[in-house]
């Protein structure tokens, strides 16, 4: 088990997309999403969202590891998409956490009016 200070899952797993940028494509599927680019990418986050809708309804029937498993997927496709843009995970831990305790209709709100 990974020590607390390594970071949440998430984190590391964000490290080693980095890692793979650049990396030998032939051999690397993060190398080669980063290679084809935001466009490929984008539609890689877009089709494991579907996903993990399909799944979610897989899961009212009884099949809930395969949620999970498509969560991971996107999970893990929206880190490439993070990294492709330079936006590192505490980015979005920063919004996360000025969002927390604030009510989501309240957030949606505050949002439309920026």
């Amino acid at each position: 088990m990974p020590d607390a200070a390594d970071g949440t899952v998430l984190d590391r797993l964000f490290a080693v997309i980095e890692r793979r940028r650049g990396a030998d494509a032939g051999s690397s599927y993060t190398a080669r999403l980063l290679a084809e680019g935001r466009p490929t990418i984008a539609r890689k986050v877009g089709e494991e969202a579907v996903e993990v809708v399909v799944a979610s309804l897989a899961a009212e029937a009884g099949h809930p590891d395969r949620l999970a498993e498509e969560s991971a997927d996107l999970l893990y496709h929206l880190l490439v998409l993070w990294a492709d843009a330079g936006i590192p995970p505490e980015a979005v831990w920063r919004v996360l956490a000025e969002r927390e305790g604030t009510s989501g209709l309240a957030e949606k709100a505050a949002r439309s009016q920026r």
